[in-house]
């Protein structure tokens, strides 16, 4: 199978898990009005194979709710109202003397108790004696029942759902520590709203009832446990779970000062097993493939229920055990996967950067100096003011001046073409043979300032003229220096 079957295909299986979850919910809610949270967290302990503890007062379907998911899910369900004088065999079964009809032989014969089943609702498990509780350890972790010897494994899946209620405390027996940490969740149920409380009245008191059908078998049960334990998960996001469980406990010298000041026992590594456990589920559930911190934080508070225990201090300051796991969320920030990259600009040269300033791009065309006539080119450099005559000096020849000339063109060109006292020369003789008085050459070339008249009298011939002033020096463009290429 290629990797893209196999990416489909796993595809398929969570998007069939995903509408697997609707249709359980839709199913359950055909009996069980409102109380989302904790159906999802009971489909969550399943499907990560865990048990959880119900806590909750009279009259708010807890045992309507497992018996419905029992039906719903294709499984045995047996219930076991716990009481003071309950006993270990009433629970995992007890031998009886059995005599055959046929030989009168007589033997022992072990009778199954309510623990074999798929689904145990283990109701009001603190009434009982810690002895009798003792008699789930072993079922609950271990899967298996041992009875006069002799060791019976249990049909899985198997779950286990103890309820306890909050109120009466009067002649009950509290789990001990190691018995409360078995359950993989601790679950609080409240009050309905009331509008769902409306719906439950007007529900379960006519005359019609609501038929479950079944949406997943045990097959189905059992592929969705082991697609949980094969989900991978980010090692950031298992750093997280642990920061998390690090944090809840005082001895730690890491620990928050309110955890030091609040409780008195932080949880252990089962509870780090357990968030991740159910984040997996979590997310499966709702049709992700990778855990996510909102997964993390949405399980630390009923993983962490059970697990810490405050001391006199967070008692006389009215702090409970879900403020100090929120303070705990509050302070213990999500770590990041990898070291930060600083993205930085390349760097570029001057000259490099002056090049590419100055390069001319693929689209470009050079300009092209417009034709201009040698007396136009002269008038750019000298433009005395004559009334000359009709036969004043013209020259219509015209040049077309390169845009960058070599040296060696330049030269000759300046050889050839009349030099600037030449040109003087000519310009004064054509004003003596008109017998008009020269102007003063005008200092602002280009532009249409009036001529000024000389001072001085007509010079003769013998008078020698003044010297002009020179022209400005014309500026010369200098193209920029490319760089020498790396190929070059």
């Amino acid at each position: 199978m290629s990797t893209q079957d196999i990416s489909s295909s796993v595809e398929a299986i969570v998007a069939q898990v995903a509408q697997a979850r609707s249709a359980l919910l839709a199913e359950l809610h055909r009996v069980i009005i409102g109380q989302d949270e904790m159906l999802e967290q009971m489909l969550i302990a399943i499907f990560a194979r865990g048990h959880c503890l119900t806590i909750g007062v009279p009259g708010l379907a807890k045992t309507l709710t497992i018996s419905t998911l029992a039906r719903a899910l294709a499984l045995q369900f047996h219930r076991i109202q716990f009481t003071p004088d309950l006993m270990p065999s009433d629970i995992t079964g007890t031998q009886i003397i059995d005599q055959d009809q046929v030989t009168g032989q007589r033997s022992f014969r072990f009778v199954p108790g309510p623990i074999f089943a798929n689904i145990v609702l283990a109701d009001e498990i603190n009434r009982t004696p810690p002895k009798t509780q003792a008699a789930l350890l072993q079922a609950m972790q271990e899967y298996e029942v041992t009875s006069a010897g002799q060791t019976y494994t249990l049909e899985k899946p198997f779950f286990v759902m103890a309820t306890q209620n909050p109120i009466e405390q009067e002649g009950t027996y509290p789990l001990p520590e190691a018995q409360l940490d078995r359950f993989m969740l601790s679950i609080y149920i409240g009050y309905p709203t009331r509008d769902e409380e409306r719906q439950i009245v007007m529900a379960t008191t006519a005359s019609y009832t609501q038929e479950v059908r079944a949406v997943l078998g045990v097959r189905e049960i059992l592929q969705i446990q082991q697609l949980v334990r094969q989900m991978p998960v980010a090692p950031h996001m298992i750093d997280y779970a642990v920061d998390l469980i690090r944090a809840t406990r005082p001895k730690e010298a890491s620990s928050p000062k309110f955890v030091q000041n609040w409780l008195a026992w932080g949880a252990g590594p089962r509870a780090a097993q357990n968030i991740i456990l159910t984040a997996k589920a979590r997310a499966l559930l709702h049709g992700r493939f990778a855990v996510t911190a909102d997964d993390i934080r949405a399980m630390t508070i009923p993983v962490l229920r059970h697990r810490i225990f405050t001391n006199f201090n967070a008692d006389a300051e009215g702090v409970d055990v879900v403020g100090v796991i929120e303070q705990i969320l509050r302070t213990i920030p999500e770590p990041s996967y990898g070291e930060p990259v600083a993205v930085t600009k390349p760097s570029i040269s001057p000259s490099a950067a002056t090049f590419a300033a100055n390069a001319p791009s693929a689209n470009f065309t050079p300009p092209t100096a417009a034709p201009q006539s040698v007396g136009n080119l002269a008038a750019a450099v000298i433009s005395p003011t004559v009334t000359a005559p009709a036969t004043s000096i013209t020259m219509s020849q015209t040049v077309t001046p390169p845009v960058a000339a070599p040296l060696d063109a330049s030269m000759s060109q300046s050889a050839t073409s009349p030099s600037l006292a030449e040109r003087r020369e000519a310009a004064i003789a054509a004003a003596r043979a008109a017998h008009i008085q020269p102007t003063a050459p005008s200092v602002h070339r280009g532009t249409s300032q009036k001529p000024v008249p000389l001072q001085s009298p007509m010079p003769s011939a013998s008078t020698p003229l003044p010297t002009p002033p020179s022209p400005p020096p014309q500026p010369t463009q200098s193209l920029p220096t490319r760089p020498k290429m790396p190929w070059e």
